[in-house]
């Protein structure tokens, strides 16, 4: 019998076994796919502020989004700081310059929250201020496709390591410095409710952190809205003692950090707002202070792990109490 009969004769069981065989090989295929956690994201998300201006923020989607389609992320709320404000379209990438976002998305750090990057207004001080006038996009820190970027050096800082006193006078408001956070409370809370829905964020696990500026506002905004977060985490920006009762009652967990090298925030002021907590009875407050940092304590403090893990150790319940997640 010729090849061509013998594989004629047995052509129909052949084709058919190959059939089985593709059959079970694309479903292993699409088992393994779906099974594969999906690569972490940045994507934009527009919104209409107070004002009706058209603006966007950053939203960073952590590995596994994707390919996790039934589970609910926590949400971290970014807020930058003086140097990254913007128009919140053109000029939206400086919010990854520094912070979560940076960390997570130029140092690929498996950050597993849906981070939100909302951008503050200039307000006029690009016209005023040397270090907003003369920003040059080249500073921008871009994600390689292999590896990550050198971390920058840290600032130079000359101030000698002299301690502190906790009977500092509050220099600022409530609110903070001026053209601040407190000026876009509602595009904030648009943005928390927007991104809740979006993004399959989980409503018990709501952080909030900021740094300078945005810990100012952080502070205001936790105080203004606590029992909508979880946590709070303001870096180098101290919270007013008039802001306090609230996250107490709501037992809001806050771990402040401070550059004991700071010239731009000192740690003086810090105590009053703290120590404030601790009389009304707050049950979780932490402080550290990073005695040999500048104003960019943040930056360790970010490329570190403990305040992810600490920030993720919270949930909130329906009366604010943060009792650790199981």
């Amino acid at each position: 019998m010729s090849r061509q009969g013998l594989f004629g004769r047995w052509a129909p069981a052949l084709t058919a076994a190959l059939v089985l065989v593709g059959a079970a090989t694309h479903g292993w295929a699409a088992a393994a796919a779906a099974t594969e956690p999906s690569m972490a994201r940045i994507t934009r998300q527009s919104y209409r502020s107070t004002g009706g201006e058209k603006r966007e923020y950053i939203v960073y989607l952590p590995a596994a989004f994707d390919s996790q389609p039934e589970r609910r992320w926590p949400i971290l709320l970014f807020l930058h700081g003086d140097g990254e404000r913007g128009d919140g379209v053109e000029d939206l990438d400086w919010v990854m310059v520094h912070g979560p976002l940076y960390e997570a998305w130029i140092q690929k750090r498996d950050l597993p929250f849906v981070i939100l990057g909302p951008q503050l207004p200039m307000f006029g001080r690009d016209e005023t201020v040397p270090y907003l006038k003369d920003r040059d996009p080249a500073w921008l820190p871009a994600r390689l496709e292999d590896g990550v970027p050198p971390r920058p050096a840290d600032f130079a800082t000359p101030q000698p390591m002299t301690g502190a006193t906790a009977d500092v006078p509050q220099p600022l408001p409530p609110e903070g410095p001026p053209d601040g956070w407190p000026s876009r409370e509602q595009d904030l809370l648009t943005i928390l409710d927007q991104a809740l829905a979006l993004y399959r964020g989980d409503p018990e696990r709501v952080y909030l952190t900021g740094l300078s500026y945005g810990g100012f506002g952080a502070w205001y905004l936790a105080s203004r809205h606590a029992q909508r977060f979880a946590a709070l985490a303001p870096v180098v920006g101290w919270g007013h003692p008039d802001l306090m009762a609230p996250l107490a009652k709501h037992r809001v967990p806050v771990w402040a950090f401070a550059g004991g090298r700071d010239p731009v925030v000192p740690v003086g002021p810090f105590f009053e707002g703290l120590n404030e907590l601790e009389r009304l009875g707050h049950p979780e407050v932490r402080f550290t202070v990073h005695q040999d940092m500048g104003h960019d304590t943040w930056t360790r403090v970010y490329a570190g792990r403990d305040l992810y893990d600490w920030l993720l150790s919270h949930r909130r319940d329906g009366t604010g109490a943060t009792p650790p997640a199981h």
